[in-house]
């Protein structure tokens, strides 16, 4: 008889995410074990427990979930979790704080609906946040021409040093979008813009992305008003106008919340698996197909 699923949330907020739980007994998970707070140091005796509490044979049913608010924190303790692991004694873990991901893949992963993302290009407004960083990387990774964005250059570019470090061969420049015309002339000749703002920060105006002549996909992942992109409504999903090809942050979730359950299951298949922006893009491809 094969033993429960157990999936160990390991929660750098002062409250454990209940969306997060949600999603996992969504996922068909039988047992959440919660932990709040979680620092880097108390991240080895958390998962020796769930190493050293079942056999080899049965690991696959344990796994470990990093969430919370604080994506760089989330990296940590993923990094410490992984760190714990030796020969067969590890199980599966997956990354997803403040949704970052997830929400990167879905996002990219509208955009090539519609656009043969190798050889394309593309722009990530507020590029150097979480989920900015991700869904630039992603791209990349298909094999697109990548301009991330920022107010200012400095971090543009030191963002897109990174993620060029992250993708060997990739073409990721970045660009100041710190006043209209700035944003107008980073925005011309992409195909896809992904505006991956803070909540309530609009990041490019309407009238800029209607002259875009070659623009293909807008994808604003901000539900919160004002939008990030002027023109673009919270709910829309592949709403045209134009020629340009709408997505809110409503109508990227359904997407989102797909492969955050497929992910979530898949931590189950085997007890070595990390999954985390590359690894739950391509989970979410296999849904795609």
């Amino acid at each position: 008889m094969s033993k429960p699923k157990i999936l160990v949330q390991l929660d750098s907020d002062k409250h454990a995410s209940v969306f997060d739980a949600v999603v996992a007994v969504d996922s068909g998970i039988d047992q959440i074990l919660q932990y709040r707070q979680v620092a880097v140091k108390d991240v080895e005796g958390l998962v020796h427990g769930a190493m050293f509490t079942r056999g080899p044979a049965d690991l696959h049913q344990t796994a470990v979930f990093v969430g919370g608010a604080d994506v760089a924190g989330g990296e940590a303790l993923m990094e410490a979790a992984t760190n714990c692991f030796f020969g067969p004694m590890r199980v599966s873990v997956m990354m997803d704080s403040n949704g970052s991901n997830t929400t990167a893949a879905a996002a990219v992963l509208a955009a090539a609906r519609h656009v043969k993302l190798a050889g394309a290009q593309a722009l990530v407004l507020a590029g150097t946040g979480p989920v900015g960083m991700r869904a630039a990387r992603l791209l990349a990774g298909q094999g697109a021409s990548v301009k991330l964005a920022s107010r200012s250059l400095e971090r543009a570019q030191q963002a897109a040093a990174s993620v060029s470090q992250q993708v060997p061969e990739s073409d990721v420049v970045g660009v100041a979008t710190g006043s209209e015309e700035e944003t107008a002339l980073a925005a011309s000749g992409v195909d896809v813009i992904i505006a991956a703002g803070a909540a309530g920060i609009q990041l490019i105006s309407q009238q800029t992305w209607q002259i875009c002549e070659q623009l293909k996909v807008l994808i604003d992942l901000n539900a919160v008003p004002p939008l990030g992109i002027e023109g673009v409504d919270v709910m829309d999903q592949q709403r045209t106008e134009g020629n340009v090809i709408l997505y809110g942050a409503i109508g990227v979730g359904g997407t989102k919340m797909k492969i955050h359950k497929a992910a979530v299951a898949r931590l189950f298949e085997s007890n070595d698996q990390v999954l985390d922006a590359d690894e739950i893009y391509a989970i979410g491809e296999s849904l795609e197909a």
